[in-house]
């Protein structure tokens, strides 16, 4: 029997806590706690939150791979990819007309999707990766002495985390090292919409504030990587910004705007998603510091590490898919434009899946987390940042005795990317 759509609505506060992106400044607090009280009551529930329109939660890990399973049904190129509020998508509505925001992988459904993406997908191979290894790990090096030269507390994500995932990114990307400070404030921007910390001064404190912040980050990202991509028609290197800007569809060149998709997509989530994953992991140490021996006594479980480390702090926080037509899932039922919001963090701490999900257990087996996505749009650099996270856990752990907390940390106010943004830490030297 079909569940009438007025016993799916899900209490306000839950649904705040799982909406609102002020709530994942306090995932241990408010998020992690609504997103178990879901899965157990309301799996699959309508959220109203005010100032947003309503939405579909989907916050099992059986349901968001079921969803994914069907990108025809919930698709990802009809409207915005994330979840913003009423005043923000009625902006983007207005801003884009008929086009879309961006040209890129997470505003595509297929055909489209995977002619675009096969321009890198070679590039993206484990094997292709690993070419690239020596020259990670001279950067990981690097990092690794530069943190552990600082005498005293050190923030580890500004003075660490922050650091190395950037570097790496834009030397594989061909963007020099000067203009690295440029890329990080720009990511900033572009995914701390919400969090008023990282407001530009000139935009105005309207109630599109979000995403007046996001078209202003963009159009400078547009500017920088026009010129980029200009150059690099002219003088190829073997980067990946000369791949995507030489790259050929149908035998023609991807237009300006495809190319500029491309090149925010990877120069920004490239590197903040392997940042917040990083912070994450080292501050679960602090906490779990029999699993710090753990992996220090055996360096073979490295690889387990990052596994456990992207589960554990699910950086991305959410995808939103529109339904494409009436359909009935989980008993409920759905109408053509009706919005679903993919919680990847309570699928990674689904019981059902995982055994004492609230625990970093580096030596979890299965580990069959959906931290990089499921189906067509799983990330297709899970292999890049598994790669530089491997290595700089090799270099830093076998220095490293002890990780202490100083504070509680900070987190990004977001409810797509988010992560530590500061975290006080004192580290004593193996």
């Amino acid at each position: 029997m079909t569940t009438r759509t007025t016993d799916a609505r899900i209490p306000d506060d839950i649904a705040a806590a799982a909406v609102l992106p002020l709530s994942y400044t306090d995932e241990e607090n408010i998020t992690y706690p609504a997103f178990k009280w879901l899965r157990e009551n309301n799996p699959f529930g309508s959220a109203h939150v005010e100032g947003f329109d309503p939405i579909w939660l989907a916050t099992t890990h059986k349901d968001i791979i079921e969803i994914e399973r069907k990108p025809q049904i919930f698709t990802s190129g009809r409207d915005e990819p994330f979840v913003n509020d009423t005043a923000s998508s009625a902006f983007f509505t207005l801003m884009r007309g008929d086009a879309r925001t961006l040209d890129t992988l997470a505003y595509m459904d297929a055909p489209e999707h995977t002619k675009i993406k096969n321009v890198t997908s070679d590039w993206f191979l484990p094997a292709s990766v690993r070419k690239r290894e020596d020259e990670i790990r001279a950067l990981a090096k690097d990092s690794v002495e530069r943190l552990l030269a600082i005498d005293g507390t050190v923030d580890i994500v500004k003075d660490f985390t922050l650091k190395y995932p950037l570097r790496v990114i834009m030397s594989l990307f061909g963007v020099p090292p000067e203009d690295e400070p440029l890329m990080l404030a720009l990511t900033q921007e572009l995914f701390g919409t919400t969090d008023p910390e990282v407001q530009r001064e000139e935009v105005a404190l309207e109630p599109d504030v979000a995403a007046r912040m996001f078209r202003e980050a963009i159009a400078d990202f547009f500017g920088y990587f026009s010129r980029l991509s200009a150059d690099r028609r002219l003088n190829p290197r073997d980067d990946l910004s000369s791949l995507i800007a030489n790259a050929k569809v149908d035998g023609e060149y991807l237009p300006e705007s495809f190319v500029n998709g491309y090149y925010i997509a990877i120069a920004t989530a490239g590197h903040d998603t392997t940042s917040s994953t990083m912070s994450g992991a080292l501050s679960a140490f602090a906490r779990f510091p029999d699993q710090l021996d753990l992996v220090r006594s055996n360096m073979a479980l490295v690889p387990s590490v990052v596994e456990e480390a992207v589960r554990y702090v699910s950086p991305v926080k959410h995808f939103r898919r529109i339904v494409s037509e009436d359909t009935q899932f989980h008993d409920r039922d759905l109408k053509e434009g009706d919005s679903v919001m993919l919680l990847y963090p309570s699928a990674n701490r689904d019981a059902e899946v995982f055994e004492n999900p609230d625990a970093f257990d580096i030596t979890r087996r299965p580990n069959r987390h959906l931290a990089f996505g499921f189906g067509p749009h799983m990330c297709i650099g899970q292999h890049v940042a598994k790669l530089e996270m491997r290595i700089l856990l090799e270099e830093l752990l076998p220095k490293v005795k002890k990780f202490e907390l100083e504070d509680h940390g900070k987190y990004v106010a977001a409810n797509f990317l988010s992560g530590l943004k500061t975290q006080q830490m004192k580290i004593t030297k193996a």
